[in-house]
């Protein structure tokens, strides 16, 4: 199905790099279209843990364990929870003896950033199409042209939405819009944690670290770079970023507000918020998968596009396992078009993500207005998950 065929994949994150890798193990001819106007345009966030049974086995499927092996952070799979007074509550690092890769509770982080090189670096020269934002797209016979912000175009006879929850290649394909889950989180970035927040610094020794309680929650990522990535979650209403007045551009708004809003936290907290130079606000949004759309020939989504939902630590995960099963399905002569491979793969996708977004999005509550009941559920939920089986 894919012989002779242009393929056209809008978004280079996670999803999108693997999606390719594997395509053109396949022989398929594929770009790869980013809006970033060069892999360092931009830092890529903070660390991200890959799953035995999903991101580990789709690298493992792209030849890829080795690059991986060579870049992973060693050590930042390890898991601290606290409360707001700031007693450690859990230590993974305590309780467990990992086994490392082949054991399947054993989830490695790597740097975002570090992900998407080694992603990128598998690819044939000039996969990526960089500074390429797509702005429409027009079906052509069975083709598409992509039109780009920056005046070029491009022609394909099959599109991938990789390109995350704002995606513009989805309202070819749907209207259903997201929906806001309750809860939001602030996110802010630290560049150097040392000397600016050295107790937290301590306290997450390269691995997640978390705090919750008094209806909050706070977590701190390391990034590659050595920075630190924290985000503070509560329960606001939908419009709260237009009613509170608060200018995210002057940082010592935002400051006054989170000192505030934890007010009753132990004060080694505050320290992350007045370190931090720039914050972002993000309401955690999610798509109804109830909602399905009908699928067509020559375009289908990916990742976030397809089934954006609050964090639970599985984005990445089912983007590259979104990939790995889209490129079985469009490779399997057993199906008579490429209409009935990918929906064959949607079907797949979606029968996958559901149950998970509606636990996600069931439980926002227990994660960002964290009770005493809530937080010792947690704290079961980390053992039984952690503990070597008797």
């Amino acid at each position: 199905m894919l012989n002779r065929k242009n393929i056209a994949i809008v978004g280079g994150g996670p999803g999108g790099l693997t999606l390719a890798r594997l395509l053109q193990l396949k022989g398929a001819q594929v770009k790869v279209y980013e809006r970033d106007f060069s892999p360092g345009a931009r830092v890529q966030g903070a660390i991200v843990d890959l799953h035995f049974d999903s991101g580990l086995k789709v690298l493992e499927a792209a030849g890829l364990m080795d690059a991986f092996k060579a870049n992973y952070m060693q050590g930042a799979d390890k898991y601290r929870l606290l409360d707001p007074q700031g007693n450690i509550l859990l230590d993974e690092g305590d309780q467990t003896e990992k086994n490392g890769f082949g054991d399947e509770h054993f989830r490695p982080e790597i740097d975002r950033g570090a992900l998407r090189d080694l992603l990128i670096e598998a690819l044939l020269p000039g996969t990526v199409v960089w500074d390429s934002q797509l702005v429409s797209m027009l079906q052509v016979g069975d083709e598409w042209k992509l039109q780009f912000n920056n005046g070029s175009t491009a022609t394909a006879d099959l599109v991938i939405g990789a390109d995350g929850y704002r995606s513009p290649v989805r309202p070819y394909l749907t209207d259903v819009k997201a929906l806001y889950s309750g809860a939001s989180i602030i996110q802010g970035e630290i560049e150097h944690p040392g000397t600016a927040c050295p107790e937290i610094y301590r306290l997450v020794d390269q691995g997640n670290m978390m705090a919750m309680g008094n209806g909050a929650t706070i977590a701190v990522q390391p990034r590659g770079d050595g920075g630190l990535t924290f985000y503070a979650a509560s329960m606001y209403p939908e419009n709260w970023i237009t009613q509170s007045g608060i200018d995210f551009k002057k940082p010592v708004e935002v400051r006054s507000y989170l000192l505030k809003h934890f007010e009753n936290w132990n004060s080694v907290f505050y320290t992350l918020f007045e370190a931090s130079e720039h914050f972002t606000w993000r309401p955690l949004n999610y798509f109804p998968l109830e909602q399905r759309w009908r699928t067509k020939s020559n375009i289908t989504l990916i990742g976030d596009a397809a089934h954006l939902m609050p964090p639970n630590g599985e984005g990445v995960n089912l983007a590259m396992l979104d990939a790995l099963d889209l490129c079985e399905c469009l490779c399997d002569k057993s199906y008579p078009n490429q209409k009935d491979a990918i929906s064959a793969f949607e079907e797949i996708m979606f029968q996958r993500a559901a149950p998970l977004s509606r636990e996600t999005v069931d439980g926002i509550k227990d994660f960002a207005s964290p009770t005493k009941e809530s937080v010792q559920e947690w704290i079961n939920m980390f053992n039984q998950n952690i503990l070597p089986e008797k």
